[in-house]
């Protein structure tokens, strides 16, 4: 009897009830007796030639991997956006078989892989050379209540550098699980488990087991897995394969999968009506803040007008009539994050509306006057008389506090109230050529109101006079700093966008400079800074850890807000840096990432958060609620929002709200110089 044979036998026999066989997966050859050689009958040839002995053959047993190869395709910008520094790694995922987030990936079994990424065709390759032998975390995985070595688990994950070196380290830590652009796939809606893609792993010898299958529960690394043995060494496990197929080959190719939820919803081939009605019935279920009061949006109603207003357009084939029924749909919110890019469409619309004006700029005071703070030389208003310092009291016969209520200004819409008003006092001078408006106003030092009768002019001057981003460099570096004249340091942080790793870099060597030149006292300026990606910065000043907002999405699975990860905090860098007084200035075009960072920064004792209005209190995930829309226009809406421990809603409709508030009044708007910053200065100095 052949006691190999009897062995595999009896494996099958227990496999099949307690275990499973990998399809792929070939047993080591059983030996065999080499053949007897047969009698030849001798030819009539004048010489005998015999006929050799054939050589035994053994089936060549399949070699483990050594190097995997592999690309991905994306269509979300997200890592090309943020990230100049790629590449991938092999990733040890013991985090997610022990189902524990806050599980730190260890350093040592970060092995990293050369990667190469075609930003036109949206698109990377990537060769990654697997370690001989792997230091990563061992889990018994075989469900026999027996203790065994068990096997290192890994996946295949994009690896950019944040910060620092290459890996992901004490500056830059990685918790839990690879579940974006990672050789798994993930189901995002039930806490990013495993259901799909590969797995590399390594087993010390030929005596372990891995899951053959989700089990009954559907999950993995659960006690209902059915198991098989596997053999010593690296192998791929292609979990798509019912049962799962182990793979021995030297040079697998293995993919990277862009998660569903955060692809672009492409829309873009269909018609006006299927494209709106697929978006709106994802938008309708999804968006951040349904169930928040004074941020739902009546979806019957809403649904009903713009509908109709989309077949319209449809039927005329009318591409700017698209456009303006999907702007009527963005002003149905109240959240800055809603927003439409309609191309060269909306460029025309809002040329055409910001053009002409009156030729002066108004600012509304705390206490309700309003006033002019610019006036073009030789424009309408300087003919008039109008001065800088006016009063305006009405405008075309209506008190001027109404008359700014009314406009409905093309950068709706907006989170707060402050944020709104704002722009209305902006595009209530805008207006077509010609247009006449009756203006009634006291100029300074005057006690006698005047009423004149202003023609628009082909202008811009006074519009972008109030502009929150007017003086924005926009070639300059992310992150500027310098020593102030008052010896104070000043760091400006105008982007938390683009190329994340020289944000960190350049903040952190204006603190170097600081400490170095033994400052006291330093100032942040997160003003005109829309966002991006928060990066923890306060973690350079408090060595403490600083809680921020817990982030949840909609299940579909249970039908509410779900937390989708731990609540985000900002870590202690291993080096921080210490100041007497600290000052963070903030400003309504400090907006989302902005303003976690300057939740971030306003946490640190004794941190002064000095403005004249809070930050634009614009705060939500966005990357889930991207279209692409027919007309190469793309819409975004907020699918994920941030909770306040209380269960609020964290940082929305409200911001980082200055603790020294600068006064608006004639003497902080009619003024050339930095009022913000000069308040900022005296109280680091007091």
């Amino acid at each position: 009897m052949n006691i190999n044979r009897l062995i595999l036998t009896s494996c099958i026999i227990v496999l099949l009830s307690a275990c499973a066989v990998f399809p792929g997966m070939v047993p080591p050859p059983n030996p065999t007796l080499a053949p007897q050689p047969t009698s030849v009958e001798p030819t009539r040839a004048t010489s005998f030639t015999p006929v050799p002995t054939p050589t035994p053959q053994l089936a060549t047993p399949p070699q483990p991997p050594v190097l995997i190869r592999g690309g991905f395709k994306y269509t979300n910008s997200i890592i090309t956006d943020y990230y100049v520094e790629h590449a991938v790694a092999l990733v040890d995922i013991y985090g997610f078989i022990k189902r524990d987030k806050e599980w730190e990936l260890p350093v040592d079994m970060q092995i990293l892989g050369y990667l190469t990424i075609d930003e036109q065709k949206k698109e990377a390759r990537y060769l990654l050379h697997l370690p001989a032998r792997p230091i990563g975390s061992f889990a018994d995985v075989d469900n026999n209540e027996k203790k065994d070595i068990g096997v290192q688990v890994f996946v295949v994950a994009y690896w950019p550098n944040l910060f620092g070196g290459p890996f992901s380290d004490k500056y830059d830590p990685s918790f839990g699980w690879p579940a974006y652009l990672a050789s798994t796939k993930h189901d995002t809606e039930n806490n990013d488990e495993v259901i799909g893609g590969k797995l590399i792993i390594w087993a010390p010898d030929d005596k372990q087991s891995f899951p053959t299958g989700f089990g009954a529960d559907g999950l993995l690394f659960t006690k209902d897995d059915p198991v098989a043995p596997v053999p010593a060494g690296y192998s791929i496990i292609d979990l798509d394969q019912k049962p799962f197929k182990l793979i021995r080959e030297p040079e697998p190719q293995v993919t990277l999968y862009e998660p569903q939820d955060v692809a672009l919803k492409d829309f873009s081939r269909l018609s006006y009506s299927e494209a709106f009605e697929k978006m709106f019935e994802i938008i309708k279920k999804e968006y951040a803040f349904n169930g928040i009061k004074g941020k739902q949006p009546d979806w019957d109603a809403v649904y009903k007008d713009i509908s109709a207003k989309v077949k319209q357009a449809e039927t005329k084939r009318d591409p700017t009539a698209f456009y303006l029924a999907l702007r009527d749909f963005t002003y149905a919110f109240k959240d800055g994050h809603v927003g439409l890019d309609g191309g060269q469409i909306e460029n025309t619309i809002f040329t055409q509306t910001i053009s002409n004006g009156y030729g002066f700029a108004i600012r509304e005071l705390d206490n309700g006057k309003v006033v002019v703070v610019y006036v073009l030389e030789g424009g309408p208003a300087a003919k008039a008389g109008v001065k800088v310092g006016a009063v305006i009291s009405e405008f075309n016969g209506i008190p001027i506090k109404d008359a700014i209520g009314q406009v409905k200004p093309l950068s709706l819409p907006h989170s707060t109230d402050f944020a709104l008003r704002y722009q209305q006092a902006r595009y209530l001078l805008r207006a077509r050529q010609g247009d006449k408006a009756k203006v009634t106003f006291t100029n300074p030092n005057e006690t006698k109101a005047q009423s004149v009768e202003l023609a628009a002019i082909p202008e811009r001057q006074s519009f972008s006079f109030t502009s929150t981003f007017r003086g924005f460099d926009s070639n300059a570096l992310p992150v500027t700093f310098r020593i102030l004249e008052s010896g104070v340091g000043y760091i400006k942080i105008s982007s938390n966008y683009d190329d994340l790793n020289l944000i960190i870099r350049l903040f952190e060597r204006a603190l170097k400079t600081f400490e170095a030149n033994e400052l006291d006292a330093i100032i942040i300026d997160m003003r005109q800074n829309s966002g991006g990606a928060p990066l923890g910065l306060a973690g350079f000043l408090y060595d403490k850890e600083i809680p921020l907002g817990q982030l949840q999405y909609f299940s579909e699975r249970t039908g509410k807000f779900e937390a989708d990860r731990p609540r985000d905090r900002v870590l202690p860098m291993p080096v921080t840096y210490k100041f007497k007084k600290m000052a963070l200035m903030v400003d309504q075009s400090c907006a989302s990432a902005c303003e976690i960072e300057s939740y971030g920064f306003s946490k640190v004792p004794g941190m002064i958060v000095v403005g004249m209005f809070p930050s634009a209190g614009v705060e939500a995930e966005v990357a889930r609620g991207q279209f692409l829309l027919p007309e190469k226009m793309s819409l975004q809406v907020p699918t994920g929002r941030f909770i306040a421990p209380d269960g609020s809603i964290w940082l929305e409709g409200v911001g980082v709200q200055p603790t020294l508030k600068v006064p608006i009044t004639e003497e902080t708007v009619l003024t050339n110089e930095d009022v913000v910053l000069l308040f900022a200065v005296q109280a680091v100095l007091r």
